[in-house]
């Protein structure tokens, strides 16, 4: 499904920018601790969320296509 594809392009950028920020971070300190974790929660929170709401419109899609077909009433 196009959604799961979108939600993945997502995550992975995401995660990619993360990545270099978090070696960034290790390595030369570009932000105050308290902002990296902050961006951190962030990260994690909005990985999560892409998630879930793709998995939702995954299955309202997934039924909404069954319908149409009469597989369901």
């Amino acid at each position: 499904m196009r959604v799961m594809q979108i939600a993945g392009i997502l995550v992975a950028i995401i995660l990619s920018v993360y990545g270099v920020l978090l070696i960034g971070q290790i390595w030369d300190e570009w932000l105050e601790w308290k902002t990296f974790f902050k961006i951190t929660l962030t990260a994690g929170v909005l990985v999560v969320v892409i998630g879930i709401v793709a998995i939702i419109v995954k299955e309202m899609l997934k039924e909404k296509e069954l319908k149409k077909e009469k597989y369901l009433d």
